[in-house]
């Protein structure tokens, strides 16, 4: 999440997304946030818009509400949307005493103000979002690095995902007209939940600001030979705005609707990368707080209930949340102030039972330093610093934040269930944790636990090699994580050992490479043969560019498989060095 998770769209900036601002690479122009468009919408079957109407849930048993809906009306309020379901009322009121004759209804359990400030007249007139004119995108897909260190490119050769996956992307929308996007787009099940009620109309999905495009490409950008290939470029995509315009703020009864939806229209599993506007963390000692917590939570069980996985971005202030203190950010729709807290009190929905809690890497296995942590509380970690993916408009950006990272794992999370029709949502669960690559801690002394489990990574970053069932058997795949150092003029070996593999290295032997060096235009990487034959994998290519984080292939078929493979680095000139981070061969 991003600012006050960071949870912003840029940091600091006033919203509970879990991603930064774009920053473009040289030569990519970043594509602004569309301007809302003006376009008619049916009135709304609730109530006239006035000034100093503030929304409520009123939370009953789930089953038939008509009794509480009717004393909601005779109360001075209006319902604006319900969901029988899982006994969750949207209640619209003017009157400052509503929540508390509410309270003592009879069959009410719990009501709760979810916001500050006062519901805007575009709740009952939505205004279409802005179908912004898309560009050409340009040929050329080549492999990027956040997709090679979660194995997501050998996977690709198992699988890229079945079309019968459904992911939704509960954002601020989707672009379902970029070109890397539209071929996996599905419209049928989009819509809009701003405001706590679904919006069906054409286009109601789209982006209003440019956070929901960004992860989608990261699921699940198509694999068409330009731009760029999400984790699971087979699957199909599905946009469930939760953020309301202008501001980008997820409430409650949002985040409700939308994970409704999620379980009403069968979506495998669900990124959330944002946390409930206004509070960054909701206390259950405080009235309205807790009304939003049950409101969530029930929302997320049956969402759950139906099959579906909720993966959450765990938020960007560098936050310790197995030891809260203090909330200087809430509530952000108002005027914030700082307040004590406890751990009783939750960031939703990353917190609450049942739900995902991504952390986000740096460059290779690093923790990130914006992303939160704790121990308990992360459950997997994913690359999350300069994610290039698709922006609105057929454009291209990069953002960092635990919201890039948590695409990451729901696209691993729908290429399992490509691989396990039938899966449930424990069992995704249960699969991305045992799947993941045990990380230790740095020398950090917040980062607490073990290797297999601790604050900063939780149980490791998410595989989706192994998610396809491609768990290389012994003796196919091989791999050196060790560092070796890359001076200045100077040739370097790592080394792996290959053994139990029958007869000679296949005309596909797949060599997986990344080195961290500035000014890769000074390197010559080859492999090295048992026998002594070299393979160049890369000539002082690439200029001023840096790292090489990418998968080659050899036709080393002459080649005894079995032996001491070498990875040579061989550096030809001053100022710029690196180290060879990690490499492995695939047979």
């Amino acid at each position: 999440m991003l600012a006050a998770a960071l949870g912003a769209l840029a940091f600091g900036a006033p919203a509970a997304l879990a991603g930064t601002a774009p920053v473009s690479p040289a030569g990519v122009p970043v594509t602004s946030a569309p301007a809302k468009a003006q376009a008619a919408a049916p009135t709304s079957q609730s109530a006239t818009w006035a000034a100093g109407t503030r929304a409520y849930l009123v939370i009953t048993a789930a089953g038939d509400s008509s009794a509480v809906r009717s004393a909601v009306t005779a109360n001075g309020g209006t319902v604006f949307s319900y969901f029988d379901s899982i006994g969750v009322i949207v209640a619209h009121s003017a009157s400052s005493t509503f929540a508390t004759t509410m309270r003592g209804v009879s069959g009410v359990q719990k009501v709760g103000a979810t916001r500050t400030s006062d519901v805007p007249a575009d709740a009952y007139n939505p205004a279409l979002p802005a179908n912004p004119a898309q560009s050409t995108t340009p040929t050329g897909e080549p492999v990027r690095a956040d997709m090679s260190q979660i194995k997501a490119d050998q996977a690709w050769a198992v699988t890229t995902g079945s079309a019968s996956v459904k992911v939704g992307i509960l954002d601020t929308g989707v672009d379902d007209q970029h070109q890397d996007l539209a071929p996996n787009f599905n419209a049928a099940d989009s819509a809009s939940c701003a405001y706590g009620k679904p919006d069906t109309r054409v286009g109601a999905w789209r982006d209003v600001d440019t956070h929901g495009t960004h992860v989608a490409g990261t699921v699940a950008a198509a694999k068409n030979g330009k731009g760029v290939v999400g984790v699971a470029p087979g699957v199909k995509i599905a946009s469930v705005r939760v953020a309301e315009p202008g501001n980008s703020f997820f409430f409650a009864e949002n985040t409700i609707c939308a994970f409704v939806w999620s379980g009403d229209h069968g979506f495998k599993v669900t990124n959330n990368s944002y946390y409930t506007d206004p509070w960054q963390f909701n206390c259950p000692d405080n009235i309205d707080q807790a009304a939003i917590i049950e409101g969530v939570k029930r929302a997320q069980e049956y969402a759950e209930s139906k099959g579906s996985l909720q993966v959450a971005a765990a938020g960007n202030e560098n936050y310790d949340l197995a030891h809260k203190t203090t909330d200087s950010a809430s509530p952000n729709d108002s005027t914030p102030t700082t307040r004590t807290i406890t751990n009783a009190c939750l960031d939703i929905p990353t917190e609450l039972p049942g739900v995902v809690t991504v952390a986000a890497n740096g460059t290779g296995v690093t923790k990130a330093s914006f992303s939160n942590f704790g121990q308990g509380v992360i459950d997997v970690a994913a690359p999350g610093s300069n994610v290039y993916s698709t922006a609105p408009g057929g454009g291209y950006s990069t953002k960092s934040g635990t919201s890039m990272a948590t695409p990451h794992v729901v696209g691993v999370a729908a290429l399992l269930a490509s691989a396990n029709p039938g899966i449930t949502p424990a069992q995704m669960r249960d699969k991305l944790a045992t799947q993941a690559n045990d990380t230790a801690c740095p020398s950090d002394t917040r980062c607490t636990g073990t290797t297999a489990n601790n604050s900063f990574f939780g149980e490791g970053q998410v595989d989706a090699l192994k998610a396809v069932g491609a768990t290389p058997p012994a003796g196919t795949y091989f791999e050196n994580l060790g560092d070796v150092a890359i001076g200045d003029n100077t040739t370097v070996e790592s080394s792996i050992t290959v053994s139990g593999v029958t007869g000679n290295a296949p005309a596909t032997l797949k060599v997986g490479v990344d080195i961290k060096h500035t000014y890769i235009g000074d390197l010559k990487v080859d492999l090295v043969a048992p026998d002594g034959t070299v393979y160049v994998l890369s000539n002082r290519t690439g200029g001023g560019t840096d790292n090489i984080i990418q998968t080659f292939t050899v036709n080393a078929s002459s080649e005894v498989a079995n032996g001491v493979w070498k990875l040579r680095a061989n550096d030809n000139a001053n100022q710029d060095t690196g180290k060879i981070d990690a490499w492995n061969l695939t047979f």
